[in-house]
């Protein structure tokens, strides 16, 4: 369990507007934004003033190594902004060696990307893509997951790496337009991962998750699931009902929180371990592969039912990476086979924004392909009706990856372990190969892939 430690300042509301433009409020911080208007930040002013001691936990009875420490005082963080040093005429300017990259991931919209390295973290915009921010710690400094909060001042921190800033077992809530920790929550185990939303702070431990309210770090709900080392976990980002996806008790299967109607649906998604899944922007449309990574399901989350499945291939895959399109009108997945495939989807989710969306775009679309004997469906194997990929693009087998979709219509943005940015371009009509748009080695921005 979590103990809540609050820093003396007022613990900012991070939901004082809920049809906030993410873009309306630029940061005053010159340090954490860029003086283009794409890549500002916005900054949250509205504050609450609940103290440390309305913090409740006796409605949670826990044991073991989950029960929560007493409440204690954080030790000072020494943080430095990014000043190069200035090296003397007479000598020659030293080539310092990459940073180790730790965590890579999209902030809610996939406009940014944030990258944890061993001294420190770094923001990047996608579409164009800049560095647009960058904070490195004096000493150690490994940071093992930055989850931004959209495109404002606030991000969730958690030490990684060989030297980490801080304890694996706690998450920071870091405010950089005051540039200090503004709060912590402390846990028995490591954190695995974390979730933001303007109104939640999702932790994901091993076996166990907990949900908090953002405005006064005030417990709301916890969740035992079967061992998560990857720390799976998804959540929807509309204004309206909070919608949180995890693994269940049993191997294969998925547990879906519908917190505004106070219902638990439990889906038996694949016989095999549950590997990766993603949800849409409003919760309704789920997408889940298993450890073996040959098929992608997709639910409906309101009642669990299978509404598609698509092929990847059909050799095991570890698959990296799950994302919907804006519009859920596209699925793209990543993997260790070194290939993106992106997919049609023709499932109906029932949201009006979606089916709206969807009527608008173009009509003229590349259809799943089907193998030629799937006309005799009934009598081989499953394998030859599947549904395959409609673009694809190939990328080096040795690095993770972890893909979106771009702002631009019809692009995907792919993310490496080792460094990479690639923004592609596929055909919705014909399919096919994808067209690599530009790459950048955004660890070393004067190499090139």
């Amino acid at each position: 369990m979590a103990t809540l430690s609050a820093y003396s300042s007022p613990w900012p509301d991070p939901s004082p507007d809920s049809n906030l433009n993410p873009n309306s409020n630029p940061n005053p911080n010159s340090n954490f934004i860029s003086s283009h208007e794409p890549d500002q930040l916005e900054t949250l002013e509205s504050f609450s003033s609940a103290s440390q001691d309305q913090q409740d936990f006796d409605s949670f009875p826990l044991s073991g190594q989950d029960r929560p420490d007493m409440f204690s005082t954080p030790n000072p963080i020494t943080i430095s902004n990014f000043q190069p040093s200035q090296p003397s005429p007479s000598e020659p300017t030293p080539l310092a060696p990459p940073p180790s990259l730790l965590h890579l991931s999209f902030n809610q919209d996939h406009g940014c990307f944030a990258a944890g390295i061993d001294h420190g973290f770094r923001i990047y915009n996608c579409d164009p893509f800049r560095e647009i921010f960058r904070r490195d710690f004096d000493r150690g400094g490994g940071i093992g997951v930055v989850e931004m909060l959209f495109r404002c001042n606030i991000l969730a921190l958690v030490g990684g790496g060989p030297e980490p800033q801080y304890p694996l077992n706690k998450v920071m809530i870091w405010d950089d337009h005051q540039s200090r920790c503004i709060g912590e929550l402390s846990f028995r185990s490591e954190v695995r991962s974390v979730k933001l939303r303007r109104d939640r702070i999702v932790v994901v431990l091993e076996q166990k998750i907990f949900v908090y309210n953002f405005a006064d770090l005030k417990l709301l709900h916890q969740i035992e699931t079967i061992a998560n080392p990857k720390g799976l976990c998804a959540v929807s980002q509309g204004s309206g009902s909070l919608v949180l996806v995890c693994p269940g008790l049993q191997k294969g299967q998925v547990r879906v929180e519908h917190y505004a109607s106070k219902r638990t649906k439990f889906i038996m998604a694949h016989d095999s371990r549950i590997a990766c899944f993603t949800l849409t922007q409003d919760g309704q449309l789920l997408a889940t592969s298993s450890s073996k990574g040959t098929l992608i399901r997709l639910f409906n989350t309101l009642d669990g039912t299978l509404l598609q499945e698509v092929r990847r291939g059909a050799d095991r895959a570890e698959i990296y990476s799950l994302a919907f399109s804006s519009n859920a009108q596209w699925l793209a997945v990543s993997s260790d086979k070194g290939t993106v495939h992106v997919f049609n989807l023709k499932v109906n989710s029932g949201s009006p924004r979606i089916d709206k969306a969807r009527s608008a775009s173009d009509p003229g679309v590349a259809t799943s392909p089907t193998s030629s004997l799937s006309f005799i469906r009934g009598v081989l194997p499953k394998y030859f009706s599947s549904e395959w990929s409609v673009a694809q693009f190939r990328l080096v087998e040795a690095s993770p990856y972890i893909v979106a979709f771009g702002h631009q219509k019809n692009t995907v943005v792919i993310l490496g372990m080792d460094g990479s940015f690639y923004r592609c371009e596929f055909d919705p009509v014909n399919g096919g190969e994808m067209t690599q748009l530009e790459c950048h080695n955004f660890l070393k921005p004067e190499a090139a892939f």
